[in-house]
């Protein structure tokens, strides 16, 4: 198995502490938000490289990130080739160009970068390896479903598989929402493809894949407890200043 972890936004509404700055290299408590993040990767035993896409306007402050660390595992960067808004992939692209440039033929935990939350992986790993076939994704239980507009929303079955899913629905169908974690089996690789062809446009939200996957294949979910944080507004970095732990 292996990891990619999604650094290659430009940050937009964090502007302007991500003008000139990668998101995933922000602070929380003096820390990077990736640095939050690679330790749960590590701590995985399956996993046996983890990649970190990002584009040609932050390789370097990624590269200097690198050099200064030491990790047990090894840890590889990859340049989109994008290097503004403009002309950037978007999460879906950046995965297929992951698996495509780097030749992945394992199965794929893909992350977001600003993705923020304190409960380690090993409940999200036990329940891939139940359903190791199949698409699984990380869900997180809002305590106001009026919030839930903001990200991709799920309802799920008894079984634990989705039924439904909108990408930032003005009417959420419930208070559970994706966390940009999701589990790729290496033999469902050409389901993106297939999606990338239909529905190029539409490249800069993962749950617009969920969205479409779910009436085409089975996918999955495992809901985190704690805290999670997406770190996409000024609010929730302030937010996860004040609570997160180091």
């Amino acid at each position: 198995m292996q990891a990619l972890i999604l650094a290659a936004g430009y940050g937009r509404r964090l502007y302007p502490l991500t003008k000139e700055y990668p998101k995933p290299l922000l602070k929380i408590k003096d820390k990077p938000i990736i640095d939050y993040i690679i330790p749960k990767l590590i701590r995985v035993e399956n996993i046996k490289k983890i990649w970190i896409i990002t584009n040609n306007k932050f390789f370097s402050y990624f590269l200097k990130w690198k050099e200064e660390r030491r990790f047990n595992k090894p840890i590889c960067l990859i340049n989109d080739l994008s290097s503004d808004y403009s002309n950037r992939k978007g999460a879906l692209k950046d995965i297929d160009f992951a698996i495509k440039q780097k030749k992945i033929k394992d199965d794929l935990i893909v992350i977001g970068g600003d993705n923020l939350f304190d409960e380690g992986l090993d409940g999200f790993i036990s329940y891939i390896k139940k359903k190791k076939d199949h698409f699984v994704i990380g869900l997180y239980r809002l305590k106001d479903k009026a919030k839930a507009h903001c990200y991709g929303v799920a309802k799920v079955n008894r079984q634990k598989r989705i039924i439904d899913f909108k990408e930032k629905p003005s009417c959420p169908i419930s208070n559970l929402v994706a966390m940009c974690l999701y589990y790729f089996p290496k033999e469902k690789f050409i389901f993106l493809d297939e999606y990338l062809k239909k529905e190029s446009h539409l490249s800069d939200a993962t749950g617009n894949f969920i969205a479409w996957l779910y009436k085409r294949e089975k996918v999955y979910a495992y809901t985190f407890g704690g805290l999670w944080y997406d770190i996409g507004e000024h609010e929730f970095l302030r937010e996860a200043n004040e609570k997160m732990g180091v």
